[in-house]
């Protein structure tokens, strides 16, 4: 009987009892699809006139979906170009040599990475309700942009930081024995290297983002896409399954989007590096001296 460094082969007993456990799992699943299914039917939830608008007319994608999804991705886009660069920004300031710096950094980033997102976006409605002159049509989408900035940029300071401390110290090193003082190794030569490491995880922050507006429609009466479900359900006959499912998709489909757009930029981004006589991970393929590369891709 063959092993594996990780485990042993399995037995005759053991492949019988996990195909046991398999159909068992089959059916249990199967059981659970057709409760739910006989559920909504019995509430008429899955009659072809709730879903109908759907498909047959342009009339809720235009006047509740539509509009909705613009909202969506005006609130991800201001608070991600907002959020990136004070993430950038707080990041480097973790990792600074200066005590006065390094300190009111870490102390900001752990305090809005430990408050949820929601209570800074109430905290931020009630502020600007308060304190500004903004008006109540647009106040929702500052408080909803606010607090994911808040949050998000605390996250992504951790990511920036993390990304940077990944690289090898060699790097840093060749920099300064060439004279390039602090900000100019982080500027053009730390952080370059460090895009394709956190692109990944800068994505997947952004797939938060896009699914967090949902809080200012639930809460602070945000017109994004999750608050669209009630007025057009209330429009098509109680249709709120179906009203449900077609947002869950969208959102589906727009995270994708976005997953794969950033697999497509890493791959592409790992190719331009080995291009240019580089590692995926910026380092020289070459052995010998510690080598500087600089953001153009040029060993020196």
């Amino acid at each position: 009987m063959s092993s594996s460094v990780l485990y042993d082969a399995q037995g005759p007993r053991a492949k019988q009892r996990n195909v046991l456990y398999t159909v068992l799992f089959v059916l249990g699943a199967a059981a659970v699809v057709w409760w739910v299914y006989d559920g909504l039917a019995e509430k008429h939830q899955l009659d072809w006139i709730k879903w109908k608008p759907f498909f047959t007319s342009s009339q809720p994608w235009e006047t509740y979906i539509w509009p909705a999804l613009q909202n969506t991705l005006k609130a991800a886009f201001f608070a991600l170009i907002i959020a990136l660069p004070l993430g950038a920004l707080f990041g480097i300031g973790r990792m600074s040599d200066h005590r006065w710096v390094r300190m009111p950094a870490g102390f900001v980033v752990e305090l809005f990475r430990a408050v949820p997102v929601l209570i800074l976006m109430i905290t931020a409605n009630a502020v600007y309700a308060e304190y500004t002159t903004i008006d109540t049509d647009v106040r929702p989408l500052y408080a909803v942009v606010t607090g994911l900035v808040l949050y998000n940029f605390s996250v992504l300071a951790e990511i920036v930081r993390a990304g940077i401390e990944s690289l090898p110290k060699g790097q840093a090193e060749a920099a300064k024995a060439l004279g390039m003082r602090k900000s100019q190794v982080m500027m053009f030569v730390l952080l370059p290297q460090a895009v394709t490491a956190m692109l990944p995880a800068i994505v997947s922050q952004l797939v938060v983002i896009v699914k967090d507006t949902a809080l200012g429609g639930a809460m602070m009466t945000f017109p994004e896409l999750l608050a669209s479900v009630r007025p057009m359900s209330a429009n098509y006959g109680a249709n709120t399954i179906a009203c449900f499912t077609v947002i869950a998709v969208i959102f589906v489909a727009l995270n994708f989007a976005l997953t794969s757009f950033a697999s497509w930029l890493e791959r592409w981004l790992r190719r331009n590096k080995k291009s240019k006589g580089t590692t995926p991970g910026g380092a020289p393929e070459t052995v010998g001296e510690p080598a500087l590369v600089v953001d153009d891709g040029r060993a020196v």
